[in-house]
């Protein structure tokens, strides 16, 4: 019997169409054989047809859940199919599936449960939005003394999990934004996290649906989020 881990790429996706093809398509000539599933939120696009059509696996979903609960339907269902590493890149072709296998490797060498592909920032001519540099910059300040270590980005998707983290994130997983108040979920349980400076490159299409009043919104639920998350570590 292969000793090799089963991994499972996972891109979640909402109204995706003019992106999700090159997505897949680039991630499939990086990974070979690995499977890809794309967990669609009901989009009202093609979505779906795209990403089937350039080779991926899609879950489709019966209702609008968000990003968490679309990345949570993922884990689940990987979970439930055996798999022991899954990553996660997002549908709009920031992340480059050229770094997939350096957070392979750091998960499998690190011992950690968790790896974060973060922004190199020696990386040239690519900039994040300044609404969310503000916030970046708040969360990192908030997240320092709760995790006890510095994080460079908390907002970051593109993630990749062993099957400790796969099977805590089945079970309970932030259902909006889940990005920031999963790292509090792992420290909660004592499990690490490690972070691998990768390529980042402008969307291909579309634009981010957060909004400044979003932006408000988010950091508000993030907030609750983590403070939740920091009364339930007390009663553990």
């Amino acid at each position: 019997m292969s000793s090799e881990p089963r991994v499972m790429l996972l891109i979640p996706a909402f109204n995706e169409e003019a992106a999700i093809a090159d997505v897949v398509t680039e991630a499939r000539s990086i990974l070979g054989e690995v499977p890809v599933l794309v967990v669609d939120d009901c989009s009202r696009d093609a979505t779906i047809g795209r990403a089937e059509s350039a080779g991926a696996r899609v879950l489709p979903l019966p209702c609008h859940l968000g990003l968490g609960g679309c990345v949570q339907a993922g884990y689940k269902l990987a979970h439930e199919l055996g798999f022991d590493v899954v990553v996660r890149i997002d549908g709009d072709g920031q992340h480059d599936p050229r770094d997939i296998p350096r957070l392979l490797d750091a998960l499998r060498n690190s011992g950690a449960e968790m790896v974060i592909g973060v922004r190199d920032p020696a990386q040239p001519g690519f900039r994040t939005g300044t609404m969310r540099r503000i916030g970046i910059a708040f969360f990192k300040a908030l997240l320092r003394p709760i995790l006890g270590r510095a994080v460079t980005d908390p907002t970051s998707g593109f993630v990749a999990v062993d099957r400790r983290a796969l099977s805590l994130f089945s079970r309970t997983f932030p259902l909006e934004y889940p990005e920031i108040e999963a790292l509090v979920v792992l420290q909660r349980r004592r499990f690490r996290f490690e972070e691998v400076r990768c390529r980042m490159r402008p969307r291909m299409a579309g634009r981010s649906s957060i909004t400044a009043l979003k932006s408000v919104y988010f950091v508000v639920h993030v907030l609750l989020g983590v403070f939740v998350n920091i009364l339930r570590r007390t009663r553990i």
